[in-house]
């Protein structure tokens, strides 16, 4: 029912706030329960992935599902689950909540808004934060950071009923998931959602997140080799070696303990048509794979592909030239993936070196980054985007 109540909402807004509506579409959707909250949103490995909780969302007005929704769009375009390092966990969120809720008309009732805490509408997250918490008063991170006294010039001013004004209206405990991820990753990320809800909604802007998605659209300063590494680095899979360095929980140093590993199992994907056959290009991209893979324990493997897979590599540490092969002719993205679903063990992620013409899978289930070249365009909405100039 869940899945009906959503995507029922998701075809309403297509219709009534068609970027809403499409960058819900570029979502990885999950039913999960949230302990009353209608829904959540972050980022995981990478994928921004929206969790509905089905009593939650389909108790709300068709109005509310709405607004939910929109309030759930802003919090990823404001990456508020990554700009919050080192606060406090539940006044971080009140203080995204009072940033984002006085422009998404709708809400359900117990939502929050600067007025109640005598503030003003539209500061940032940081500046509604600042005003929250007493300066040097941190306190544990952990927790609401408001109990019942009464307060007369910051926090819930003279009320004293803190716990039922500070409830944030989504599940933000889901933001802990995107501690994996680097902030300029999720940048990149977020570009990429929004370009595509830009073209899905031919290029309407709703008035009130203009200006961010507008920020999002600049040019990224950050050199592509930086994101490359960063994508990987989250992709990497967690396994465990014994070692008598550390006491077993259970039986003590009578057996080994175990210390967790992280493995990188790569697949790449190299375009072998006339636009990626540049020397300079794929040289600078094989010396970022070697550096990525140095110093790892890693297995990366290579596919050289057009219309279909032309070559396979497998290398470790410094072992790998991204050398020139002629292919030309018709290229087929999917050949890359269905190689993927066939490997033992699964990729830990996908990284594909391409122009992006050319069909691909409808969906996928690993994160894959697309290095396109200058002039290439993203075949398809899920995965990151990233330009390889050179």
């Amino acid at each position: 029912m869940a899945a009906d109540h959503l995507e029922n909402a998701v075809v309403r807004l297509l219709r009534e706030r068609p970027f809403y509506g499409h960058f819900l579409l570029n979502l990885r959707r999950e039913e999960r329960n949230l302990s009353g909250k209608p829904a959540g949103i972050t980022i995981r490995n990478g994928i921004p992935t929206l969790a509905v909780d089905p009593a939650g969302f389909g108790g709300l007005t068709l109005t509310e599902q709405h607004a939910v929704l929109e309030h759930l769009v802003k919090h990823l375009l404001h990456l508020h689950m990554l700009r919050g390092k080192g606060f406090n966990r539940h006044d971080w969120g009140v203080a995204c909540d009072l940033a984002i809720n006085p422009s998404t008309p709708g809400l359900p009732d117990d939502a929050v808004y600067p007025a109640q805490f005598k503030m003003e509408d539209g500061l940032a997250a940081e500046e509604y934060y600042a005003e929250l918490v007493a300066p040097f008063d941190i306190g544990n991170l952990e927790g609401s950071g408001y109990g019942n006294a009464e307060q007369e010039n910051r926090g819930a001013a003279g009320i004293g009923q803190g716990h039922e004004l500070t409830a944030t209206l989504d599940d933000h405990d889901v933001w802990s998931e995107a501690d994996s991820t680097p902030l300029s990753l999720a940048e990149e990320m977020v570009r990429a959602v929004t370009r595509e809800s830009l073209r899905g909604s031919d290029g309407e802007i709703p008035s009130e997140i203009c200006e961010v998605v507008n920020g999002l659209l600049a040019p990224s300063p950050l050199p592509w080799r930086q994101i490359l590494r960063q994508f990987v680095g989250t992709a990497g899979r967690v396994g465990r070696n014994s070692t008598w360095m550390r006491e077993h929980r259970r039986f003590g140093h009578d057996t080994p303990g175990c210390r967790k590993r992280r493995r990188l199992n790569l697949l790449v994907g190299i375009d072998v048509s006339d636009s990626t056959n540049i020397a300079e290009m794929r040289e600078a991209f094989g010396r970022e794979l070697v550096q990525i893979a140095r110093g790892r324990d890693a297995s990366i493997t290579v596919l050289y592909a057009n219309s279909r897979i032309q070559k396979v590599e497998a290398f470790s540490g410094t072992a790998f030239r991204a050398v020139r092969y002629d292919g030309g002719g018709f290229t087929d993205l999917r050949p890359v993936f269905d190689y993927a679903r066939a490997m033992h063990p699964a990729p830990a992620a996908i990284i594909y070196l391409t122009d992006g013409v050319g069909p691909a899978p409808e969906q996928m289930e690993w994160p894959t980054l697309w290095v396109l070249t200058s002039k290439g365009e993203k075949p398809v909405p899920w995965g990151i985007e990233l330009r390889l100039e050179v």
